[in-house]
């Protein structure tokens, strides 16, 4: 389904040297996304979880229901959102919240069915956050029947109230049509970037680098793909580390993007790891290390990414060498 968004797929170009001249593509993988779902709380999930007896009266304006299910106290929560909605049967905040309890299951039986009544009586109220979920819902037919066009219909609502990852779902969706609509895509991903979306961040600075909906802008890619990276966006990291190697919209420092391209390296991106090695064994932007270098190749040569180049240079190693390089890798992959 997404195969048309490979014509974003970047090229990861170093510049030309004997060892580092090599030529790699990824691609962004751009799906949309789905809620948020928040991680359990530290009680056990096999019982339903209430809060504890509170000892004195509760703050004004505490939202219960809320803090609860932040705390994974999720029968609490659903307790309060019910409380909530008997004083007052237009609380669309509380009818979010019921829903998502439904959609994951948390303190009550998972239901899509049910969670979908409830983001819609919370819809009908402006929700944002049912809006969005409705959209979801739709988008991958859970609790109704699959429905692009609806799908599209809600993010649109959500968007427009504001919801970030409701206008990059959008931006995808405008990439995935039959005629794909660039322009479309750039602003729904600046907006969703403005609004603090890191995979948003990342396609929006693609779109500049390629020059895909706006003529080509290598400082404004560099922006963009600096905040993806620093939200820790492994394929922004990448990327900035190429554009920094090679100076691209950004002062050249091979120190600096060696220093990248080991921090992606160490999430277990493979061109990262490549990368690296190629450029301990020629000792640009990093201290010279052959063995290091082959612990990195190791690694990246077992998921799919060889480089003749590299395997020569492993190919020469003594005995001892060889053995020091496997011990490392042994080391990184850990029992």
């Amino acid at each position: 389904m997404m195969d048309k968004a490979q014509r974003l797929a970047l090229c990861l170009l170093l510049v030309p040297a004997p060892l580092l001249a090599q030529t790699f593509s990824t691609d962004p993988k751009l799906t949309p996304q789905a809620p948020a779902v928040l991680q359990s709380g530290l009680m056990p999930l096999f019982q339903p979880q209430r809060l504890p007896t509170s000892k004195g009266p509760d703050k004004p304006g505490a939202d219960l229901a809320f803090g609860a299910y932040q705390r994974g106290f999720y029968r609490s929560a659903f307790e309060e959102a019910t409380k909530r909605l008997a004083k007052n049967k237009t609380d669309a905040h509380a009818m979010t919240l019921i829903a998502e309890l439904y959609r994951d299951g948390h303190g009550v039986k998972r239901s899509f069915e049910q969670a979908v009544r409830w983001y819609k009586l919370a819809a009908e109220r402006g929700d944002r956050n049912a809006l969005f979920a409705l959209g979801s819902a739709a988008l991958k037919g859970e609790g109704m029947a699959r429905d692009e066009a609806a799908a599209r219909a809600w993010f649109e609502q959500a968007a427009a109230k504001g919801h970030a990852t409701a206008h990059y779902n959008l931006g995808v969706m405008a990439l995935d049509s039959d005629i794909q609509d660039f322009r479309s895509a750039l602003d729904h991903f600046r907006q969703a970037a403005e609004g603090g979306n890191a995979d948003a961040a990342y396609s929006l600075a693609v779109l500049y680098k390629e020059g895909k909906g706006t003529p080509r802008d290598l400082a404004q890619a560099v922006r963009w793909m600096t905040r993806a990276a620093d939200e820790n966006i492994t394929a922004a990291i990448v990327e900035l580390a190429i554009m920094t190697f090679n100076g691209s919209g950004v002062t050249k420092d091979e120190a600096q993007a060696a220093k990248l391209f080991r921090k992606a390296a160490l999430r277990n991106n493979p061109i990262a790891m490549n990368r690296l090695a190629r450029l301990q064994v020629a000792g640009r932007g990093v201290q010279k290390n052959v063995i290091e270098a082959m612990q990195w190749h190791l690694m990246a040569r077992a998921v799919g990414l060889p480089d003749d180049s590299l395997d020569q240079t492993l190919s020469g190693l003594t005995q001892a060498q060889r053995a020091e390089v496997e011990a490392g890798v042994r080391k990184m992959i850990g029992p």
